[in-house]
Order: structure tokens, then C-alpha cells, then sequence
């Protein structure tokens, strides 16, 4: 469904630098990147892609701001430890929510269930089945949320593909129930986001302001991205019933911003600042600070872009370099989980804008990364993604991993 692998090249730091004068500053400011990533996946989902070559090989096995932020930037370099390996054998894993108790909920795309992970043993059991998900290329059950009242309303929110569209509901949690009867029936809150084989978009979390934030994809169809009128190729804010949030920049519409191919990833920083992930087509990925009611440009413009109209990323990447799909925040930085790109990006920032070239860490180590989730402090939960027919999966696959970093 996507276009064939391209050649991998140069990562560019935008706001840093800028197009005019690359060739100016390009020892200063740009990170050259060895290639090695010649997978024929483009997309961020199921089935083969691009030309079927087989993927490369691994090298081995809702919070508020402090009272007082400073906008300090943090080290241009910074380090990532594997702390252990939490859990193994998921199956085609995709959206990861943690739990109060510090357990973690995982979706299956595939199977349409979501299982409940015991972060110290690694123990996992099955809660239960989401009714109604159609799993076929890029769509399936997808992102998870905690209702930011979870302690007291236990609903958990989700992000699928039926056979119609893309929807959100949300499901009461029972842990006293018993194992695989723990979720009731879904209550859909928002329904009629676009599906399609690719482009499905998927991730969901609540804001620091409590609202429900949701990345759609364009699914196919460029044009839907520049209809505001559309819900596809968007970043949507809404309250926890589904209707449009107070304050949208849109009267009467869900619609926070638009102009995106493929929206994978959605983090605050401590200054509740909203940053997002997003896939390319041909030439650039992006990571995105996203302002209500701007354009990020697609299909009119993929990456930097010198007409006005468009919000420029904060940084970009070949797509073989990134294929991004979620993103966290910790110690300063964006922390970016690549699927093609088998790697996780430290993007470091001052601001809105990236303080230092990023960074890649794990490169091969674990193979394709889907999502990436704070753990608390300097801790982060990664989850991988070789199970879902992109990959080449190993024995273990797929698993989370608890990961340290500065």
C-alpha cells in the first residue's frame, strides 16, 4: 500500500536549520545517519509493504506541571539503559495504558482483546474482547486511555476499526471479575472517523486538561486532511462524553488540527504543551508541536515548507530513519518509538523547539518499536512490534521493555 523503501539520508533538525541554508551550517547542525534499514515497510500496521523485502535483521535479543518550570535545556546527549524485559509473547501489541496499581493494559490489534501485564512478574491475563473490531492491514483495536477519573468511574477508552470506520468507546474495567469478562459494553463516543486499509490513526490520551485527544489518519484519501469539515488526517480534542471540547479552535467541531497524513503519537511536555508524531510519504517524518486551529500542510507539503501557511516541524527524519509511531515525554526530551527505523529518537527541547540534533538509541536491538509510555521520573515502558507482519519476529516477540534514561 505504500511506496517502495527510500533511500535512507540525512536527518535535519528544523527550526535549527533551514532550507536555504543547509549546506551552510550542515556540520553543525545535522546528524548523519548509516543506512541499514531497507525494509519494504513504509506504513505503520499489518500485512507486507512497499516491495516485500524482508526487514533487517536484529543485532541482538495524566499529570499537571510543577508549580515552578524552568525552560533549561537538557544535555544534547543523553543515554538509554534497558533496566529488564517486563513481559513476552504479546501478539501484535498496539496501544499500552498503565494502570494506578502500576500494571499495564495492552490492546491487540489482530485479536481485538486487551490483556492486563503484571510489571513485576510479567504475568499476563486476558481481560476481555472488544466487540465489533475489524482487524485488516493498518486498522484493528488501537490506542487505550484511562478515564482520567479511572479511581472512581474504572472506564477504560479505545480507539478501533469495525466495519464501517474508525471509532472511540469506552468500557467499564471489573477487576473482580473473572479473567476475560473484565470489560462491559462498549459506550461509543465519538463514531465516523474515516477507515481504510492504511492511514487509520489510532492514538489516544487525555490532556493535562482533561480532555480526550485522538490522532486520525487520512486514510488513503489526502484530501480529507485539509477538510476541516472531515475527521480524517486530524488531531481531535473532546471531552470525556465524546462531544467537542470547550475552547476548539472550530466552532461546534472536534477538530484541534489538521493537515496530517498520520498522526501515530501524542505527548505533553511539563509545560502542557502538545507534541505529535506523524508518518511521511515519500521524504520526511515529522515530530510536530501542535497549536489549535494550525495546518501541519498535508498533502500540500510533507516536512519543512517555506509557505507561511503551514506549521513547520520541529524535527524531521527520512523515512526509513523513522516510521514513528508513539512518543513520550521525560528528563526534557521526546522520546520517539520507530517501526521502519527500528530505533527510539531523543529529540531534546528548549521550548517548542528542538534544543539539539536528536538522537538514536536501540538501532536493530529489538526491531521495530510501536509505543512508547512514561513510566514515571526517568523511566519509560517500550513496547515493540515485530509480531505484526512487518517484522521478523523472534523468539519472545513481542515484548515491553522497562527502559532508564537522561
Amino acid at each position: 500500500m505504500e511506496n517502495p523503501p527510500r533511500v535512507e539520508g540525512t536527518m535535519i533538525v528544523t527550526r535549527i536549520v533551514q532550507r536555504g541554508a543547509l549546506t551552510a551550517v550542515l556540520a553543525a547542525a545535522t546528524l548523519l545517519l548509516a543506512s541499514g534499514c531497507s525494509s519494504g515497510e513504509r506504513g505503520d500496521g499489518g500485512g507486507p509493504g512497499g516491495d516485500g523485502s524482508a526487514p533487517p535483521g536484529r543485532t541482538s535479543a495524566r499529570s499537571s506541571p510543577p508549580a515552578r518550570v524552568t525552560e533549561s535545556a537538557p544535555p544534547a546527549k543523553g543515554s538509554v539503559r534497558v533496566v529488564r524485559t517486563v513481559a513476552e509473547g504479546l501478539k501484535t501489541p498496539w496501544g499500552l495504558a498503565p494502570l494506578p496499581d502500576g500494571d499495564l493494559l495492552v490492546s491487540s490489534r489482530d485479536d481485538g482483546t486487551i490483556t492486563r501485564v503484571d510489571t513485576k512478574t510479567g504475568k499476563k491475563s486476558e481481560v476481555g474482547e472488544v466487540p465489533g473490531v475489524s482487524a485488516a492491514g493498518e486498522g484493528g483495536l488501537l490506542g487505550l486511555a484511562l478515564s482520567p477519573s479511572f479511581a472512581s468511574d474504572h472506564m477504560v477508552y479505545a480507539y478501533f476499526t469495525t466495519d464501517s470506520d474508525n471509532r472511540i468507546a469506552r468500557m467499564l474495567y471489573e477487576e473482580e471479575k473473572p479473567a476475560g469478562e473484565r470489560l462491559g459494553a462498549p459506550d461509543t463516543v465519538l463514531r465516523g472517523i474515516p477507515k481504510g486499509y492504511i492511514h487509520n490513526g489510532g492514538r489516544i490520551a487525555f490532556g493535562p486538561d482533561g480532555m480526550l485527544y485522538a490522532g486520525t489518519g487520512e486514510s488513503g484519501d489526502t484530501g480529507l486532511a485539509q477538510d476541516k469539515a472531515s475527521l480524517g488526517g486530524k488531531i481531535l480534542r473532546l471531552t470525556p462524553e465524546g462531544e467537542p471540547a470547550p475552547g476548539n479552535p472550530f466552532p461546534d467541531s472536534p477538530v484541534y488540527s489538521y493537515g496530517h497524513r498520520n498522526v501515530q503519537g501524542l505527548a505533553w511536555d511539563r509545560k502542557q504543551r502538545l507534541f505529535a508524531s506523524e508518518f511521511g510519504q515519500d521524504t520526511w517524518d515529522e515530530l510536530n508541536q501542535i497549536k489549535p486551529g494550525d495546518n501541519y500542510g498535508w498533502p500540500e507539503a510533507e516536512g519543512h515548507s517555506d509557505d507561511p501557511a503551514f506549521h513547520n516541524p520541529v524535527a524531521q527524519w527520512h523515512t526509513d530513519e523513522a516510521s514513528p509511531s508513539g512518543i513520550a515525554y521525560a528528563e526534557g526530551s521526546i522520546w520517539m518509538a520507530g517501526l521502519k527505523g527500528q530505533r527510539l529518537w531523543r529529540i531534546p527541547l528548549k521550548g517548542t523547539e528542538a534544543s539539539a540534533a536528536p538522537q538514536a538509541f536501540l538501532k536493530g536491538r529489538y526491531g521495530r518499536l510501536r509505543t512508547v509510555v512514561s513510566a514515571g521520573g526517568d523511566k519509560l515502558w517500550l513496547m515493540t512490534s515485530e509480531t505484526d507482519g512487518r517484522g521478523s519476529p523472534e523468539r519472545g516477540d513481542d515484548r515491553i521493555l522497562e527502559l532508564q534514561v537522561s
